[in-house]
């Protein structure tokens, strides 16, 4: 259950309140909002005058479900924003990881060729392999910054672990939680201590109400600003590196108030098949893509195969156009 405390409850009692009915508590818009275990169907009698409103819920997927709030979330980074009664689609590309200043410089100004707004790169790479390349850290960082200064770019970038979160958030502007990191508890409310927007990607084997309780994490900690990433998950099929779950998009778009933006490049694996899903999912009128392009994917070191080169991006994302308009949709 959510419940909005009258906006003259002192933070004193406010606290009590969520400790009687084993809440967590944040303020928004000068009054405080509790969050109990959904068990809780009815706030107890003796807080009845000090309650505004409640929200009853079938299970703990809560601050982010259609039933508490109908509208999908405005999410607004510098000058552009997606969801609430934004027509956006948001097109993020650039290469798995930084690797150079040449490299990621050409990327930038690929992306503002065409008129895009959002670059994203690994620093902090989740390996399956201790002996692949690993990212440049903190000096991958400084050069996105870097970038961005001269470029005007909204920048996103992974955190790997809770080591480096403070790093993260300091230099991005959307803060990317990848799958292998889903559950880590240490960046999902470290993520919800600060207000930049979080992107929280699908764990492979994570199931659609995990996934969501995981933002519920993040947006518990008075963090309203996320958006849910579908990527693929993993399944008995060997052909294409994991199975992009179209049908819990449908899900969340319907019952979740959280953006959702489709990841089609680790989905595939493959780059070959990348531009035919990324077409499907602009059909499904979706609030943002992610797309993995190279200078040069044969030399990338991470996930070479699966990112499009320059030629094959552009072609794609005119391709796209065309399905946007048909839809009402704006591609930035």
């Amino acid at each position: 259950m959510i419940i909005h405390l009258k906006k003259n409850i002192k933070e004193e009692e406010a606290k009590k309140i969520a400790k009687l009915t084993e809440s967590i508590i944040f303020k928004k818009n000068n009054f405080f909002i509790l969050i109990t275990p959904s068990k809780l169907k009815i706030p107890p009698v003796e807080f009845k005058n000090m309650i505004a409103d409640f929200f009853p819920m079938e299970n703990d997927m809560q601050l982010s479900s259609k039933k508490y709030s109908k509208k999908t979330r405005e999410i607004n980074f510098n000058n552009i924003s997606i969801g609430g009664n934004s027509s956006n689609t948001l097109l993020i590309t650039g290469p798995c990881s930084v690797e150079s200043i040449d490299q990621i410089s050409k990327s930038a100004e690929f992306i503002k060729e065409l008129n895009l707004t959002t670059l994203r790169a690994g620093c902090y790479k989740p390996r399956t392999s201790p002996y692949s390349f690993q990212g440049l850290g903190l000096e991958g960082l400084k050069m996105l910054s870097e970038i961005r200064k001269k470029h005007n770019l909204n920048i996103i970038s992974e955190v790997r672990d809770a080591s480096h979160v403070d790093e993260v958030i300091e230099h991005v502007d959307i803060i990317q939680i990848g799958a292998k990191a889903m559950y880590d508890h240490g960046i999902l409310r470290k993520c919800g201590k600060q207000n930049k927007p979080v992107l929280l990607k699908r764990g492979f084997g994570s199931n659609l109400k995990e996934f969501v309780q995981a933002a519920e994490f993040i947006l518990s900690g008075g963090n309203e600003n996320v958006m849910l990433c579908e990527r693929g998950i993993r399944t008995f099929e060997t052909y294409t590196r994991f199975t992009l779950d179209l049908c819990g998009v449908s899900y969340i778009k319907e019952y979740t108030n959280l953006p959702i933006i489709l990841d089609t490049s680790h989905a595939m694996g493959y780059s070959y098949g990348v531009p035919d899903l990324t077409r499907a999912c602009v059909a499904m009128g979706i609030d943002g893509l992610l797309i993995e392009s190279h200078p040069n994917p044969k030399a990338a070191k991470s996930d070479a195969s699966q990112q499009l080169d320059f030629k094959e991006f552009k072609k794609m994302f005119n391709s796209l156009k065309p399905i946007a308009k048909a839809i009402g949709k704006n591609i930035i």
